[in-house]
């Protein structure tokens, strides 16, 4: 345990450096820790406050910038990919998306602050078309105030901060053990809070092929996207489907009869959205509703057509096709 604390007075400012990149591109490495850590050895001169804000605003910066131009260039994908990797739970991309929708890049400013938002927020800055001078302004603001928040409490606390670090160099290596402990169990939560989600998902979904054969043989099906507007603009629908939106608000408005077949369809990882809104049409009484296995980008992977209305608006009354 005195080699870690020997390292990280000598080391730093790389290692805030180091510790706030990885988090911010992704990896479950808690960034928070180290920043209190050298914020309280920054009350003794080990430190300038200064420069280690500068350095943890830099690496945000950086880590930020590396996810914009991802969602720039590689658009959506880039986010089902982010969730897929997260130990987020996969709804994060709908919710990243809802928020953006509403605040845009202004959103960025508390973006880190928000668990399993940040760099999906900036790729999504980045797949938008935000201009960079403007997301780096708002990013800025929100890597100061993300930064300035661990060290400001290291430095508050720093006695407290060291009385912590003197238990942890009497136990000596038995304190090694219990930071790994810890940090083992801070993602074996974040695993199990993954694996719940999947459980609750756990219900029978219907195939492309099986949903175009339905359409063929004109099946009375009603077909719902629910998707955000900002995860449709730019592409199609299946044909048929109703745009499907507020969908608390709108659950009583349901002009459908209850044994009615109703798929369900989103553009997340394991179709997430798709199975929480079916699962909640569901307990509404609503007894053959499915969602769509793979979402829209199994649908367009099959080659199976869509339509592209000139304006899509959300749907305040489903009906029976």
């Amino acid at each position: 345990m005195d080699q870690i604390i020997q390292w990280l007075e000598q080391y730093g400012l790389a290692a805030v450096f180091l510790n706030i990149v990885l988090e911010q591109l992704g990896l479950p490495i808690p960034a928070y820790p180290v920043l209190i850590l050298t914020g309280a050895l920054s009350v003794n001169g080990q430190y300038s406050a200064g420069g280690l804000l500068f350095i943890a605003v830099l690496a945000c910066l950086i880590a930020d910038s590396v996810w914009y131009w991802a969602g720039h260039h590689f658009g959506g994908r880039v986010l089902k990919t982010l969730c897929r990797i997260s130990l987020s739970p996969d709804s994060c991309v709908r919710q990243t998306e809802s928020i953006f929708t509403r605040w845009g890049a202004k959103s960025l400013i508390l973006a880190k602050f928000i668990p399993g938002f940040a760099s999906l927020a900036t790729a999504l800055a980045g797949r938008t078309g935000v201009p960079f001078g403007r997301f780096i302004f708002f990013d800025a603001i929100g890597s100061v105030l993300y930064a300035s928040g661990g060290l400001a409490i290291g430095l508050v606390f720093h006695n407290a901060v060291a009385d912590v670090l003197l238990v942890f160099e009497q136990l000596g290596r038995i304190g090694v053990v219990v930071l790994l402990l810890c940090f083992g169990l801070f993602l074996a939560h974040k695993w199990w809070q993954r694996q719940r989600l999947y459980r609750q998902l756990r219900m029978a979904r219907i195939s492309p092929h099986q949903l175009q054969q339905w359409t063929q043989d004109n099946k009375p099906t009603v077909i719902l996207d629910v998707r955000t507007e900002l995860s449709r603009a730019g592409g199609g629908i299946i044909p048929g489907a109703l745009v499907w939106s507020d969908l608390d608000r709108k659950m009583a408005s349901l002009d459908l009869p209850h044994d009615a077949h109703v798929v369900v369809y989103c553009a997340c990882p394991n179709d997430a959205s798709a199975a929480q809104v079916a699962k909640r049409l569901m307990a509404a009484g609503f007894s053959n509703v499915r969602p769509l296995h793979g979402g829209i980008d199994a649908w367009e992977a099959a080659g199976f057509p869509l339509e592209y209305p000139d304006r899509l608006e959300p749907v305040d009354a489903v009906r029976t096709s």
